[in-house]
């Protein structure tokens, strides 16, 4: 798959129905969309509309609860062959546009208003971002549907983004340890380093936003010919304002139930495991992520999973108490420094823990002694 589908916790078959699609008067402003035949376009055959343009759906490339990804191509007429036409006179920079017409759609089936809000919050939030590290939601409609008596949904969201078919870090992870391939030390730090400039971008607008789910899955790769992975960051269904102040349990837990849904275990911050009543939330849960992160695109896995899977107990123990072990890496193995920056990320104390400027001058001086 390109990119990993939104999280949903249910799964539903899709059959047996037909869509009638209706322009939805939300807040998001999306015109009138038409769909013709979705359902055989699922299964091969079939274009899909957004807004005015026209996809035709080449393959599924994953799925996830209530969520699809497809591959489209866009179907051009004469009319919007032009140059300029189509669905790429929409974009604010060009560089977006497909040479091939070919992009990622994500298809959000969404049954009751708690979805549809999430869904409308990912495309506000999504449209705050323009960074080349941070992947662009290219167009975006929602549209009401009418079907069958068994059918649970009642909108329907088309997201559209650029198609990165050489996968996430997460999927490149797996094929690499099952051949017993690392990254070289460049690489890691290159990777690294495009994922802290895509962060910078979220962490200094005003006010600053938080990812709250940077992990090998939400990070797309695009291998290039003598240069490092190019890395974008996605998946914004968790971005919130960075900053929160918790002044009660019951603020406290509220919080750590937000979390439990909308970020990854693995790579939570422990403020977000074990919130206490009085604090301040800011943005550097992402940086406590971020350092799993780098120890996953040295190692392909968490440090905590790598720590539980050596001597078994509770992810969260690990993850509050920043217990790290370190597997036996390439050959000659990664320098030490590599590890010390990961531990200085990973400090459970979130107010010593550095911010995104701190690592990124930080990261800057190891390329300047490790590039190639």
């Amino acid at each position: 798959a390109d990119f990993t589908p939104q999280k949903h916790t249910n799964r539903e078959t899709q059959r047996g129905w037909r869509s009638i699609a209706i322009s939805e008067e939300g807040r998001m402003g999306c015109s009138f969309s038409g769909l013709n035949a979705l359902y055989d376009a699922v299964n091969g055959g079939g274009d899909v509309w957004i807004n005015d343009n026209r996809f035709r759906i080449v393959r599924q490339l994953g799925e996830g609860g209530f969520a699809y990804v497809f591959l489209v191509k866009e179907v051009l007429t004469d009319s919007t062959s032009s140059v300029g036409g189509g669905v790429a006179k929409k974009f604010k920079d060009p560089s977006h546009v497909s040479d091939d017409g070919t992009y990622a759609m994500k298809k959000v089936l969404i049954q009751n208003t708690e979805q549809l809000e999430l869904v409308r919050e990912e495309i506000r939030v999504s449209s705050l971002f323009s960074h080349p590290n941070l992947l662009p939601l290219l167009d975006h409609a929602i549209i009401a549907v009418k079907g069958s008596p068994e059918q649970s949904w009642k909108h329907e969201a088309y997201l559209l983004f650029p198609v990165h078919l050489d996968g996430t870090l997460l999927d490149n992870a797996k094929v690499m340890k099952a051949k017993k391939e690392f990254f070289s030390t460049s690489d890691v730090l290159q990777i690294f380093r495009q994922l802290c400039a895509g962060l910078k971008h979220m962490h200094s607008l005003e006010p600053p936003y938080a990812h709250n789910d940077v992990k090998p899955g939400n990070v797309l790769l695009t291998h290039r010919k003598g240069q490092p992975p190019l890395a974008i960051l996605m998946d914004f269904g968790s971005a919130r304002s960075a900053r929160k102040q918790i002044r009660s349990r019951s603020e406290a837990l509220q919080l750590q139930e937000w979390a439990a849904e909308h970020c990854s275990a693995p790579f939570r911050a422990p403020e977000l495991w074990d919130c206490p009543s009085q604090s301040d939330i800011d943005e550097r849960t992402d940086i406590w992520s971020l350092g799993c992160t780098l120890y996953a695109i040295m190692y392909g896995v968490s440090p905590f999973e790598y720590a539980l899977g050596e001597s078994g107990g509770s992810l969260q123990l690990a993850i509050v108490n920043a217990q790290i072990k370190w597997p036996a890496g390439p050959n000659p193995p990664y320098p030490e420094a590599l590890h010390q920056f990961v531990t200085w990320m990973l400090q459970p104390q979130a107010t010593v823990r550095p911010c995104i400027d701190d690592i990124i001058i930080h990261v800057d001086k190891l390329i300047a002694k490790f590039s190639r």
